[in-house]
């Protein structure tokens, strides 16, 4: 009887292309997009709707933490989204309906970024006392940056003073507000986190960052977006404002029909398989304007031996049959390392990836999880101070681990298409953002795949 690919210690043989991959893969949505969206949606003066939604861990995760504090989310099937999907254009949707915010509450964090560090913030708005607590990984992953503003902008948290979950925000229904500076150098999620519930504050939110270069540039720029699509008063220093400070003005936010893009990120898989295997991958519903980080994949994996169309019906991709080396900053993008770093070592000339240090406090120290599997499977990566420097070499089969990583699971699957015997352990993980991603996977690969 075949592994359980769900069980946490379970190895999954990565499937190894026998050919060509010639697929359209549909991705499902941003999670990064509708996480935010939940919350914009729960802080808003009218209900909203959600349509194809993420569904994943993190997703989920968000959507129980808002209900516990008192938001309705009721989760159904709509037939009115526009974005191609089912055969009759159908696809779930959540209504979002916005409630006055209580407790007590506890909220799983899980491993979620988004629901740790953007949820803290809502609890300042509630009413009563709101635990955060998650997963042993979180309580290594910063916090800092968003429990010490809150504290700076009037909310009460005891945390121990570890900077870190668990804590317990003490709600008192509002919040002043105002100026604050914090050092967000090692996740823009802290900037996101206030401006996205900066509205609701009584002096609205001007947040200052005065540290180290900022990454991840682009999730902020995703934040603003969404805000001014729900009727807020932001200004950026893209608008003419000082550089490093966004200002949010106090104002109610508007309920809005929304549908979620295809999560651009969790396409660098099937794009890569494209690049790999010099095959051909279509992700249809691919927006011709997004301020979503994965975009940036056109640009990268072209320059490593792609090429790719942009149409009306979605992204078309196709490999070259050769894999050329890249010397990148991914600051902005870091959440591609792995997958970038997974092509990278099947290569035919060195590669350098820059700018992505802060990744050693993602879901796992994602520089140290990269050099050790792809230099146990016979590669020659090494560590520098902000990314990483790859040598190609012939690889052989192996366990690649995951440290419970998504993006490590993605990565090992990439590898495993050019490498036999690639074994993933934990593919499970994947559920964090992809939940169906070893179904898609071995249906990109159809009869090509072993």
């Amino acid at each position: 009887m075949a592994a359980n690919p769900t069980a946490p210690t379970a190895l999954w043989p990565a499937p190894h292309a026998r050919g060509a991959v010639d697929a359209t893969v549909h991705v499902p949505g941003s999670k990064s997009v509708t996480n935010r969206a939940l919350v914009l949606a729960a802080l808003a003066s009218e209900p909203g709707w959600l349509r194809r939604p993420l569904r994943s861990r993190d997703t989920l995760l968000m959507a129980d933490a808002l209900r516990a504090m008192g938001v309705g989310i009721d989760e159904t099937v709509s037939s009115s989204s526009s974005v191609a999907g089912g055969p009759d254009g159908s696809g779930e949707a959540w209504r979002v309906l916005p409630a006055g915010l209580r407790g007590p509450a506890t909220v799983d964090v899980g491993n979620a970024g988004t629901v740790m560090r953007f949820l803290p913030p809502v609890a300042t708005l509630a009413e009563g006392d709101i635990r955060f607590d998650g997963d042993p990984r979180s309580y290594e992953r910063p916090l800092h940056g968003v429990i010490d503003a809150l504290r700076a902008l009037g909310a009460r948290i005891d945390d121990d003073g570890r900077g870190a979950l668990p804590l317990t925000v003490h709600g008192s229904g509002a919040l002043d507000g105002g100026p604050v500076s914090i050092d967000a150098s090692s996740s823009s999620q802290f900037v996101s986190a206030l401006l996205l519930s900066g509205p609701r504050f009584n002096q609205g939110v001007e947040v200052r960052h005065i540290g180290a270069s900022l990454p991840s540039l682009p999730h902020i720029r995703m934040t603003v977006d969404m805000l001014r699509a729900v009727g807020a008063q932001v200004d950026t220093p893209e608008s003419g404002g000082e550089p490093n400070v966004w200002r949010v003005t106090p104002g109610a936010l508007l309920g809005r029909d929304l549908t979620i893009e295809p999560d651009l990120s969790n396409a660098q898989p099937f794009l890569a398989a494209a690049l790999v295997t010099g095959g051909r991958v279509v992700v249809p519903g691919w927006p011709h304007r997004t301020t979503q980080p994965g975009d940036r994949l056109r640009e990268i994996f072209t320059e490593m031996g792609g090429s790719c169309e942009l149409t009306e019906y979605g992204l078309e991709f196709t490999g070259s049959g050769r894999i050329h080396g890249i010397d990148v900053d991914l600051g902005d993008v870091g959440e591609l390392t792995p997958g970038v770093a997974a092509v990278a070592a099947l290569a035919d000339t060195p590669s350098t990836l820059r700018g992505v240090g802060h990744l050693r406090m993602h879901e796992t120290d994602r520089l140290a999880a990269l050099t050790k599997e792809i230099n146990e499977l016979g590669g020659d990566v090494t560590e520098t101070a902000d990314g990483l420097r790859i040598r190609p070499r012939p690889l052989h089969g192996g366990v690649f681990h995951t440290y419970e990583d998504h993006r490590m699971a993605t990565a090992g699957a990439i590898i495993g298409l050019a490498v036999a015997d690639v074994q993933i352990e934990n593919v499970a993980t994947t559920a964090k953002t992809m939940p169906d991603f070893p179904d898609l996977w071995t249906g990109m690969l159809g009869s090509d795949g072993a």
